[in-house]
């Protein structure tokens, strides 16, 4: 008989005395800075300038974190958060911030990582597209799942732990999200379903993804479990789908892995739909359940149809669509003119962009299921000719590799679509040296009430 270990209990710290400080700055995820004794401390739900007290809760080796307990001296620009949750949830780091202030504060961030580069710096920036909504405007949902105590949650990671915070009625969603959230959480208690456990690593129910045309008021959804387990995952998406009519099709995501990567390649349908279908802009895309997608639909129109209008493209001339996604750019530059060519590495992605084309009546696009470097250099193999490149990288940036084929390639326009200031910088620096001059930054809101930016460049080669 094996030995067993006795239970040895962890000491708590004790718990350290509120303090008062004063907020340096924000960084890129909307969090308040201290500098002090050579670490940073962390604050949620602040802003620069103010005092407030706060307690730390974790203390690491280069960072803190702390919670904050009070705003003593507030911002000018500080408004009521529309959510009881704030913030606590991580979803919405600038729900605090006046929207005008937003907009300033996504600017500067663009603006900080250009001046990086000498040959960036002072460059004119555009005023930012600020978006019709601030609120309401998610189509596309992600959800951790949890069970305390036979109660079900239904939300986001809280910082830096496994501990899941319930969205609720979140403003930042789609009504029909919200709905389907409150459906699951009561078949989880009613059916007594097992959620995951990513500290046990045990449990049926890992997350919820929801895909909704705001158009059509219709949702896709996928349950995302470990393991193939039709009868129970199939009786659920029934009592979805009766609570919640709008939803025309329920998936099934199967991943096993313990990591935090939410889909894995093994989908398959439940009862509905493959897909969601919805216009955005001038086309009709075709939206699978784990294709990337633009979680803003009035803003992504609105950065489609810019890029056709740059792009110009008629008939003789060919463009390129690099990190083509579900071909939402490539048919906005095929209803122009032309011939256009998409490279899409994800291959549901690529399949979505085809039929796209086919439901657009769009024989002037095709799509390449390949990596965007080899097709790219491929492209530079064969000596084609590319009048117009675009490109839309995760936010990683371009790869090396795609870099050097682009400034093999010299296209005469370049249109550079960014959701990451640093990488964008990066890159600027790197095309600029192969011959490009910029003509335009123009910032997107994207995304309210968080600090990411979206930028759209246009790029034109030296004569």
């Amino acid at each position: 008989m094996a030995q067993t270990r006795p239970n040895k209990r962890i000491p708590r710290r004790p718990a350290q005395p509120p303090r008062r400080i004063t907020i340096e700055s924000l960084n890129g995820d909307g969090l308040g800075v201290v500098r002090e004794d050579g670490k940073e401390l962390l604050v949620a739900g602040v802003l620069p300038g103010e005092e407030v007290i706060v307690r730390v809760e974790h203390e690491g080796q280069h960072r803190r974190s702390a919670l904050l307990l009070k705003v003593t001296r507030p911002h000018a620009d500080r408004v009521a958060p529309p959510c009881p949750r704030f913030p606590r949830c991580p979803g919405c780091p600038l729900l605090h911030l006046s929207y005008a202030a937003q907009c300033d504060f996504k600017t500067d961030q663009l603006r900080q990582a250009l001046a990086l580069y000498p040959e960036l710096a002072g460059q004119a920036i555009a005023p930012l597209w600020q978006a019709p909504e601030p609120l309401g405007y998610r189509t596309t949902a992600k959800l951790a799942l949890a069970k305390v105590q036979g109660k079900a949650l239904v939300g986001l990671y809280q910082r830096g732990s496994h501990r899941v915070i319930d969205i609720g009625d979140c403003p930042q969603q789609h009504p029909l999200i919200n709905r389907i959230a409150q459906a699951l959480r009561e078949e989880i208690e009613h059916q007594k379903l097992h959620v995951y456990n990513p500290i046990s690593q045990r449990g049926l129910l890992r997350y919820l993804a929801v895909r909704v045309s705001p158009l059509h008021n219709r949702a896709l959804v996928t349950l995302v479990g470990t393991e193939r387990n039709l009868r129970d995952f199939t009786h659920l998406a029934k009592w979805l789908q009766k609570k919640v009519p709008e939803i025309i099709g329920v998936h099934l995501n199967i991943n096993p892995s313990s990591g935090n990567v939410v889909f894995s390649n093994n989908n398959l349908r439940l009862l509905g739909v493959d897909s969601l279908f919805d216009q955005i802009g001038d086309v009709r895309l075709q939206l699978s359940p784990t294709s990337f997608f633009q979680v803003n639909h009035a803003q992504a129109a609105r950065i489609y149809r810019q890029i056709a209008d740059w792009a110009g493209l008629t008939e003789g001339k060919t463009a390129l669509d690099l990190y083509g996604g579900v071909g939402g750019i490539a048919l906005h530059l095929a209803r122009r003119g032309g011939q256009v060519l998409g490279i899409e590495i994800n291959p549901q992605a690529c399949d979505n962009a085809r039929a796209a084309a086919s439901h657009n009546r769009l024989s002037n696009c095709r799509f390449i299921n390949a990596d965007a470097a080899e097709a790219a250099a491929d492209l530079v193999t064969e000596g084609q000719v590319i009048d117009v490149a675009v490109v839309n990288p995760p936010r990683s940036g371009c790869d090396a590799a795609v870099l050097e084929a682009l400034g093999q390639l010299r296209p005469a326009q370049l249109i550079y679509l960014s959701c990451h200031p640093h990488s964008l910088a990066r890159d600027l620096h790197q095309l600029l040296a192969q011959g490009y001059t910029l003509d335009c930054l123009q910032p997107i809101d994207m995304f309210p009430q968080t600090p990411h930016v979206e930028t759209l460049v246009r790029l034109r080669l030296q004569p």
